[in-house]
Parts: C-alpha cells; structure tokens; sequence
C-alpha cells in the first residue's frame, strides 16, 4: 500500500495532512466494508482518534506525521492478510504503549483484556536485565509467547515490518541494513510458515534491495528488458491450455506471474548460473472455480490437460493436494517442456486453496470453522508452546533454535503403527525420537529406517517410516548437540547434560568452600562472583564445574586480598586472556578503515575469517567480547545472524584509499579443459594485472577444470577488473569469488 512516505519530499501544511489522515483513516473503513458490525464502527473511531492523540506530536523519519503509519499497518492487516475489526484496533494500538504516555492499563479500560493482551504482546521489551542477551532476540521471544495464545500477534507484527520495510527509504544506510537483516533472517521466513507467501516475497525483495544493491538493479533491469520476449512466450504457452479447459468447461483464470528478485538471485547462486540461464524466471498459474467436493478432482484433471499438452519432468511433480504443507498451502505444481524447449513451471490449485496461499493462517481459519480437526497450525503452535515455556537458554541460541526448528520446511516422517510426526527438513532419527516422546530420545540407541538399520545421526527424507531403539543404559551426550535441529530436542538435551553437569559440580562447590575458609573468607554471592569474573567464565555452576574436572586449580585464591569476609581478585588471570588471531595478509602498519562512532580516531581491528573483505566491498563493524572490533562484509553468510541479533554491537565502517596495502582473497574458476588454460590465467593475473598469487589449485576431470586462486588483490575495484578479463577468456563458464572460509 502507497502512502505518502514514499514519495521523494515530504512538504504538506496542517490542512493537507488532515486531509491526508482523513483520506487514509476512510480508506481503512472502506476496506473494512464487509466485516463491520453494529456498534464496530464507534469502536475503530476511538482507537483511531486515541492513537492520533498519543502520536500527534511525532513523525516518522520522512517529515510524515507519525499516525499514518499505524494506519497503513491496518490496511495491510485487513486489505493482504484478511484480518478483521478486532485487528484493526490493535494495529492502530499498536505503537502507543512503546511510545507514548498511554499505557496498558488505558487501552484494557477502553477496549477490553483481549486486545490490551494482543497489543502487550507487540510492546517491545523496553530494557533487557541480562547485558549480554540481544534485545531484538528477547522482542521476538516475546511476541513467540503471545503467538501462541493469539496468532494475530504475529500477524500484525508481520504487517507493521512489511510497512517499515516498504518505507526504508528515508532511513540511514545502517538502520537499512539492520532492519533489513533481521527482516530475512526472522520475518521473511515466519511470513512463510503463517502461509502469506506475498507478503514473504516482497519482505525479501526489499531486503535485498538494501543488502545487495547492485545484484538487485541488475536483476531489475534485466526483468524488465526481457519482459515483452516473456509476455510473448506466455502467451503461445497457454493458448493451448486455455482452449482445452474452455471445452471442457472449466470455470478458470489462467495467467504467467514473474518470480521475486530474490528467488532468481537464489536460483542463480545455488546454480552457479547467470541470469540468462534461469529457466523458471516465471510460473504459470491456473485458477479454478470448483466446488470443495470436485477440487482435488479438478486440479488432476487440469494437470492431466497439461501433461497431454507438454511433456512433464517427473521429479518436479509437487503433490501438495493430497499432503498440504504445515502452513496449510494446497497446490499441484509441475514442471513441463514448453515451446523453444523451455522447462516452465504450472501451478494448479481453486480460489479458496489461492486464497489460503496469498493470506495464509487468517484464511485458514476462515475455511476451518466449524471443523474439529485440530489444525496444522495449531498442532505448531502446541510445539511451539512446550518449547518457548520450558526454555531457559541463551535468547540468541533460542532465535537460532527456533529458527532452526520451526521455520524450515517440513517433511512428514510415520511411525511403526503409520501416525505422521511433522519436522523440519534436515531432521534426524534423534530429532524424531524426541518428537516421539522426551524418554524415548534420551534413551535412542539407533533407528530403523524403511526396516533398514541406521545410526541415530542419520538425516529423515519425507516418507521415511521410523522405529526408534533404545537402551536403560543410554544418556545424551554432548555431541548430539551438533546433529539434532529440532528445538525440542535440543532443549531436552541441554537440560539433561545440565542436570548431570550440577552434579558434577557438586564437587567443586565443597572445594571453593574449603579454599574460602583457608583464607579467612565464607562462601557468598559476592565472593563467587569475584571468582566468577576473576576466571572469566559465564555463571557459578561453570565455575563449581571448571574446578571439579580440574580445568582451574583455584591456586591463584593465594593472591586475593580478604577484607572482612569479603575478597578482592587481583587483576585477572592472563592465561584466560583470549589471544589475538593472526592474519598473516594483514598490514604491519596504521589501519586504512574509517570507523564512524564515538571518535574518529583509528581504531585496531580484525579482518572477519567468514567472509575476507577487501577495500572496495560493503562492510561493517562488529565488536566483538574480548577482540575488538572485527570487520564484516555486508553479504557475509553471518551478517544477517550479527545485525539481526546485536544491532547495538554494529559500528558504520568505510574504507579509505590505501594502495600499498595488499589483501588476501580467492576465485573459483570453471570452464572447458583446454590447452594452455592455466597459462593465459596466469598470464593475466601475473603479467597483465602484476597480482601476486598466494596458491593456485587445478583439478580436471572429463573436459572441464575447476580451478582455486588465492590472490592478494587491493581493492574490490582490481579484482572486478581481473574477474571481467578472465570472464572474457575463452571457454571460461564462471569466475566467482570465494563467499566463504575456503580461502
């Protein structure tokens, strides 16, 4: 929805601007039309007008008054995700308690428990008492635990994001960023899981339009250049199509819809293809008008009509008709040969299955009503209940977790007696035994997948039916940390090895208390948190638990002061100190990074492993427990995870020209095994460039090589020269540059 904060220059006076609220506020009632009851319309009124009055005096980033945004997050919650009155109220809530001097306790007086509760759950946590928790982490938690009594929490949550993402615009570049990493990394894929597939789609499009600038006007411009041969193609593809299902007197809307930027840019990266070789830069659409007993009838038939006219690509058969998604999407969707020997991708599904699709759970509930069934998402809304409430974990590792366990796609696994258990893809027979039932995944010795004997490491595919064997002599241990995905597991698994941990510490509590009383002092709060913070560690428990399996010997307790029953730690052991890491490519000399922040002042750093940045390439600071700053590029795997959960620890980073420094980087190279092709490579790099190779690689194999090169390169604007010269070498297929460790 356009409002006024995208357009270039916000300059309205007092009168324009009431007009522009009034506009906006009838706009909302209108799309409200249909679900607006007796006595509803007086209701919207006083939450509109007690809203307008809290944020009277605010304005957005653009110059716009503030109360056109809790507005526009009204229309999309009624107009794109087909919420009624009651979330309307709390959209236009939503922001006063968090921001102005309404609070809880006046929108309860005025508008009942059920929407003070919605619009509690959308309150930001204001202050966070555990220093090193992430505030966004424990914001999401928050709402997570209101998800589940009340799904619209989220769904407005989802809305106000889609609005704040929609007007980025008028932002600084690194409050971009950070609101745009944590719409991908969170928001983008919640969207998904409630089912609101175009909501998802455009969260990730704006994302990246801030987070990869250039890939994306690349990808823009190339749309739009190849639209009409695309329009062209369409067209001859389902006139065919269209006339078949006339015959056969279908009631029916058949059209070609582009795929999102970032689903191509997707595509290209997983495929290592170029933008010209994606073959499904569009699907095809089929919309049928049946009744709810002929659907799934119908959608065959409609498919059946397709493969006759096209020839279908087996392994691209999608049957989500007969086993729908979590989030309740329903489709048949197959892959076919079209003209010019074009694969293009038909989706097949009726209008209520459609609208399920573009307005997800509130449509969902729509159609339920009145069916007993427990619902797939109440059945994940229950999973994720048990695990939010018995969660006592770092809130960082919760997000992952939760991320990790609940916003994957899902494979349906069955037991022995044939019942469905739903996990996360990438799920193992351990993450299965555990959704079976806590006892059963900590006493899992081994499964039996399809009658065949497996080790509990193994990863499910969709279909695989499971036996789960277990042992009395069985414990988790620390290891299956690192295979199990689902949060449930993990939590079960934490707890256990904290229990067996406490009692292993046990033992380290009596020695602290003899060492104390030798030197005169007693065992309290303040003296084990000298000892705590003295060794660096996170909590008592690791301290009594570092001592007992002989990790510390406690032998520096000499060198405390004691004064009364109280002790004093010397300055802090040097041996926990963390060492600095080593870059051998980075420069001896004064750093050539510009850090905005508190000073101007050159600022030591490291260069980040993940991710290698050299001059030239978008960066950002991150500050890093114990080693300072630490350099990231803006596309690095990580970012997302950093902005997202310690947008306080970010810090604005640029490079200044500096040609005498050199930095490590690497390409992959693949192209055709050809004589001489290592000669004219290096010829280039060496002879023309003068780029000095750290190590070079070459692996042929049937006709094609695969080349690594490590180089040290500048800045970004030699090594784009150097990519576009091997590019244009012959028989070269890619040149890319390493995203990850590899270097």
């Amino acid at each position: 929805m356009e409002t006024v904060a995208q357009l270039p220059k916000y300059n309205l006076n007092e009168e324009q601007e009431k007009k522009l609220i009034l506009r906006e506020y009838r706009a909302l009632l209108r799309s409200l039309k249909a679900r607006i009851k007796p006595g509803d319309r007086k209701l919207i009124r006083q939450a509109f007008e007690m809203a307008a009055d809290a944020h009277k005096t605010m304005r957005r980033k653009s110059g716009e008054p503030y109360i056109l945004h809790p507005l526009a997050v009204a229309r999309i919650c009624t107009e794109e995700i087909g919420l009624g009155v009651r979330s309307t109220i709390c959209s236009l809530l939503h922001d006063t308690v968090e921001d102005t001097d309404i609070s809880l306790d006046d929108v309860q007086r005025e508008f009942g428990g059920e929407i003070a509760k919605i619009v509690d759950g959308l309150t930001k946590i204001s202050n966070v008492v555990d220093v090193n928790a992430s505030q966004q982490a424990e914001n999401f938690r928050k709402i997570l635990l209101t998800l589940t009594d009340d799904p619209r929490v989220i769904l407005i949550k989802l809305a106000d994001r889609l609005h704040n993402m929609r007007t980025l615009d008028s932002m600084k570049q690194e409050k971009q960023l950070k609101i745009s990493s944590e719409t991908i990394y969170v928001y983008a894929p919640l969207a998904h899981r409630m089912g609101l597939y175009s909501i998802k789609t455009e969260m990730e499009d704006l994302a990246m339009k801030y987070l990869e600038p250039q890939t994306y006007k690349e990808i823009a411009r190339k749309l739009s250049e190849t639209k009409r041969e695309r329009t062209k193609f369409i067209n001859e593809f389902i006139k065919p199509l269209r006339d078949k299902m006339e015959k056969a007197g279908f009631d029916f809307e058949i059209y070609g819809r582009p795929k999102s930027i970032h689903s191509i840019w997707n595509k290209m990266k997983k495929k290592s293809v170029s933008f010209e070789e994606v073959y499904d830069l569009f699907a095809i659409r089929v919309i049928l008008n049946s009744p709810p007993e002929k659907e799934k009838e119908d959608c065959w038939k409609v498919y059946s009509m397709i493969t006759d006219e096209y020839t279908p690509l087996p392994e691209r058969l999608r049957d989500w008709l007969s086993n729908p998604k979590a989030n309740g999407y329903e489709a048949l969707h197959t892959t076919v040969m079209g003209p010019q020997g074009k694969w293009v991708e038909v989706q097949v599904r009726t209008k209520r299955m459609n609208e399920i699709a573009e307005k997800g759970l509130a449509a969902h509930y729509k159609y339920k009503e009145g069916k007993e069934d427990e619902s797939r998402f109440d059945k994940w809304f229950s999973q994720i209940r048990e695990v939010i409430t018995s969660q006592d974990v770092d809130s960082v590792d919760f997000l992952q977790d939760f991320k990790r366990s609940f916003l994957a796609e899902e494979i349906y696994i069955y037991t022995p007696k044939g019942d469905v258990k739903m996990l996360p893809t990438g799920a193992t027979a351990l993450d299965f035994a555990f959704a079976v039932h806590s006892e059963v995944g900590s006493k899992c010795i081994g499964a039996k997948v399809n009658h065949k004997l497996i080790p509990i490491s193994h990863k499910l595919r969709s279909g695989d039916q499971v036996e789960i064997i277990t042992s009395n002599k069985q414990k988790p241990s620390e290891d299956w940390l690192n295979f199990v995905v689902t949060a449930k597991a993990r939590t079960k698994i934490k707890d256990s090895l904290k229990e067996e941990k406490k009692a292993v510490a046990e033992e380290g509590r009596y020695t602290v208390q003899r060492k104390l009383e030798g030197l005169g002092a007693v065992v309290n709060p303040h003296n084990i948190d000298e000892l705590v913070t003295y060794y660096k560690l996170a909590s008592p428990l690791e301290l009594y638990y570092a001592i007992a399996v002989k990790n510390i010997d406690l032998k520096e307790i000499k060198e405390f002061k004691v004064v009364g029953d109280k002790i004093e730690a010397p300055k802090p052991a040097k041996a926990l100190e963390p060492k600095p890491e080593y870059h051998p490519s980075l420069p001896k000399k004064d750093t050539e990074l510009i850090i905005f922040g508190e000073s101007s002042d050159r600022i030591v750093y490291n260069l980040a492993n993940c991710c290698k940045p050299i001059p030239g390439d978008d960066v950002f600071g991150f500050v890093t427990t114990g080693k300072g700053l630490t350099i990231h590029r803006t596309t690095c795997p990580n970012a997302a995870k950093l902005m997202s959960n310690y947008g306080h620890r970010i810090v604005k980073t640029k490079w200044a020209k500096n040609k005498e420094i050199s930095f490590l980087t690497g390409l992959r190279i693949i192209g055709m095994d050809d004589v001489g092709v290592v000669n004219k490579i290096t010829n280039i790099i060496s002879g023309d460039l003068r780029i000095n190779i750290s190590a070079i690689t070459i692996e042929s194999k049937e006709g094609l090589f695969e080349g690594s090169i490590k180089l040290f390169v500048h800045d970004k604007e030699e090594l784009d020269e150097l990519v576009d010269r091997l590019k244009s070498l012959k028989g070269i297929h890619s040149v890319e540059r390493f995203e990850t460790e590899a270097i």
